[in-house]
């Protein structure tokens, strides 16, 4: 009888267990028919994000990411492999909503490259029209293949339309599309997903023909409104390129980045010439706009680096998430994020996991790792520490200032695998780019760094050395000011960097310091850079030869 009992109460549990999936992903079915009509009219697609819905997207999101990971496991032969080979599945907490947290996660080592690019799309098949190819920069080793679908790019295309025209209300906007061209992801996607909203030329990343554009009578300012996408290095390279040549001030700019990680000391050097400057997260893995700044996250993410009180807040926050320890000093960017597209988790590496909660995708991405650094945090949680703070946002629906209000935040920390590694301590690119926009003379002589850790073939000891590239037509500033520059960085990374003094002391213990190399433009280890692509700014190598 209790063998009997028992029997009945699984198989109960089973039925409503059945019951709630049949309903839940009858909702996500007649919800996509609804958003497809939505996105197709921008202010509709507006009523989605106003802050009355915002705390049914979670929910909602939720049930689709749930609908796309049952989807993957019925139609996509990679992922049906990767998971009967390991435990895990979707179970619900609190009678309705999906708990992922025993999927295992997939990223490029462990599904990408076990898999062929067929195996890992819809009925194991690329699309064999109206899909796109393009490739990643290659930043962490091989360039890898992707497939986006002909929904998918619609779909990503509409919201970013009304992202464009929320950020940048007013004129006819010119964008000028200064990503690189051709097969990789970041240019085609954005030229595909803006040319219906605006006035698209795509230069690629080409100073001369930025200021011929600039220069031309028919596209003079007093029509448009000017948007310059590009990598944080180009626009820093426009700017400075065009000094003396172009007055900004003639013009409205406002310039969007994106593919890597930008300081507010180089925020400040392009707002000299730029009336804005907005970040994108995406990744060529998963997709483009995934999350992105406006006024109010920009606001954020300088009042966690000005107020040390709210900082501490933030950390003590972070202290209660898992990987914390790889995140405590760096200083993140903040992004918003729309759950109802995006679910977004962390394991318990502080890595970010990315569902894309579309099922129309050729590739399904389930609980995706890129290795980033990052947590979420919903608009309630950080505005009550903000309070705690005695801090309160400002009015970001007056004049041109643009934000969203109730949608959650993500904190980006960078790459876990893209950091100078220095006794025991992780040195990110951001550090030594927040440093190098601290002093005017270097932000305007240098044109990017490089970071080198490596073992000291001698006596086997490590070693870290900064390698700066002079920009073009300036001249070496010469020993002394080199050794001036040195001090400069390494002591205000000290100051900035609990884990970089600790490390420090134990190598000069040692008689070990950092060291720090000029090279002209385009030479020694920066003759290789290529300005179509993501910069390299880490290298776990020798020096010798360069």
């Amino acid at each position: 009888m209790e063998f009997s009992l028992s029997s009945l109460k699984r198989l109960n549990h089973l039925l409503i267990h059945r019951i709630k999936r049949f309903l839940i992903f009858r909702f996500v079915e007649f919800a996509a028919i609804v958003r497809r009509h939505f996105a197709a009219k921008p202010w509709l697609y507006k009523l989605l994000l106003h802050p009355a819905l915002v705390p049914c997207l979670r929910p909602v999101g939720l049930w689709k990411a749930w609908y796309c990971e049952q989807q993957a496991l019925r139609n996509c032969p990679a992922y049906r492999q990767f998971r009967h080979q390991s435990e895990g599945q979707v179970v619900l907490r609190d009678g309705w909503l999906p708990d992922f947290s025993s999927v295992p996660p997939v990223d490029k080592e462990n599904y990408v490259r076990r898999f062929s690019l067929a195996e890992r799309c819809q009925s194991g098949q690329l699309p064999v029209r109206g899909a796109v190819l393009d490739t990643s920069s290659g930043s962490t080793g091989k360039p890898s293949v992707w497939v986006r679908g002909e929904e998918e790019r619609v779909a990503v295309a509409q919201v970013m339309q009304v992202a464009l025209r929320a950020q940048v209300p007013g004129k006819q906007i010119l964008f000028i599309n200064a990503f690189a061209l051709g097969p990789w992801a970041t240019g085609m996607c954005v030229s595909y997903s803006v040319s219906r909203e605006v006035l698209l030329i795509s230069v690629g990343p080409d100073v001369a023909k930025i200021l011929d554009v600039l220069s031309n009578p028919d596209l003079s300012p007093d029509k448009f409104t000017y948007v310059i996408a590009g990598y944080p290095p180009f626009l820093k390279m426009l700017v400075d390129s065009a000094r003396g040549i172009v007055d900004w001030s003639d013009y409205q700019v406002v310039a969007f980045y994106g593919g890597e990680s930008m300081s507010e000391g180089m925020r400040d050097y392009l707002l000299k010439s730029f009336s804005k400057v907005y970040g994108d997260y995406g990744a060529s893995d998963l997709e483009i706009n995934i999350a992105a700044e406006n006024d109010m996250t920009v606001w954020l993410r300088r009042t966690l680096q000005a107020n040390s009180q709210f900082r501490h807040a933030v950390n003590a926050y972070l202290a209660e998430l898992p990987g914390r320890a790889a995140m405590r000093e760096a200083v993140p960017h903040i992004f918003q994020y729309n759950p109802l597209d995006y679910l977004i988790e962390s394991n318990s590496e502080g890595e970010l996991l990315v569902t894309l909660c579309r099922a129309a995708n050729a590739s399904p991405k389930i609980r995706y790792n890129i290795h980033d650094y990052g947590f979420t945090m919903s608009y309630e949680e950080l505005s009550a520490i903000l309070k705690k703070c005695g801090l309160s946002m400002p009015n970001f629906a007056a004049g041109s200032a643009f934000a969203l209000v109730g949608l959650p935040f993500l904190f980006h920390y960078g790459r876990s695998d893209l950091a100078a590694e220095y006794y025991g301590c992780k040195i990110p690119p951001a550090a030594i780019e927040k440093i190098l926009f601290e002093d005017a003379e270097m932000a305007a002589s240098i044109n990017s760094f490089r970071l080198f850790s490596y073992e000291d073939s001698a006596d086997h000891s490590k070693r870290l050395s900064l390698a700066l590239e002079i920009g073009s037509g300036v001249p070496h500033p010469g020993a002394e000011k080199v050794a001036e520059w040195r001090h400069f960085i390494f002591e205000h990374l000290a100051q900035d960097s609990q884990d970089f003094r600790e490390a420090d002391t134990i190598a000069s213990s040692r008689g070990i310091r950092p060291s720090l190399e000029c090279f002209g433009f385009r030479s020694g280890p920066f003759a290789d850079s290529d300005i179509r692509m993501k910069a390299k700014y880490v290298e776990q190598r020798s020096l010798e030869g360069v």
